[in-house]
């Protein structure tokens, strides 16, 4: 025979337990994939030439609440000197992007790219050392004290065509607001 203490014990033991149970597992950014909705990333491949002047470019993209916003620095003999975006749209999942930038003395030009699953990557459209079939991979800066590495030469293979860069491949949504 159970005695009212036994009881009230049992369902105080019950109810604990309920309540550590985990009610749903939510998935962390890495898990979700792609670029993580709040925060900010710095992307590179800048390198040292043999003269002793940076190659590569570097894209920093800052998520707000409000608006996303990316910098630009690419180099022209030098280091440039940084360049804001103008349309930065990253698809809601964090998986694809795309932005403007008008660099001082050049024309407007859209780029585009994908991040990879574990946002640990930016891979550009477009080629490496203007050849298209090799892409051009930015990967996220962990250690900003680094020291560049070497820049690679770029291997002999097929120049892309002239002409105007493709437009992205899908269309931004704004992202939600709650």
């Amino acid at each position: 025979m159970k005695t009212n203490s036994s009881i009230a014990i049992a369902l105080l033991l019950t109810c604990t337990a309920a309540m550590a149970a985990p009610q749903g597992v939510k998935k962390t950014a890495a898990e979700k994939g792609g670029l993580p909705r709040y925060g900010m990333a710095v992307y590179s491949d800048l390198c040292v030439q043999p003269g002793g002047e940076f190659g590569g470019q570097r894209i920093t993209v800052q998520r707000f609440a409000e608006v996303d916003t990316v910098i630009y620095e690419y180099t022209a003999g030098g280091l440039s000197w940084p360049v804001v975006a103008n349309d930065v749209n990253i698809d809601p999942r964090g998986r694809m992007m795309y932005f403007t930038v008008q660099p001082p003395d050049e024309p407007e030009r859209t780029l585009s790219g994908k991040f990879s699953n574990d946002g640990n990557t930016l891979t550009l459209d477009g080629g490496y050392c203007a050849d298209e079939s090799l892409p051009m991979t930015l990967q996220k800066v962990r250690d900003y004290a680094q020291k560049p590495k070497a820049c690679r030469a770029c291997p002999a293979g097929k120049k892309a065509p002239a002409g105007d860069p493709a437009a992205p491949k899908w269309e931004a949504v704004p992202p939600s607001q709650g």
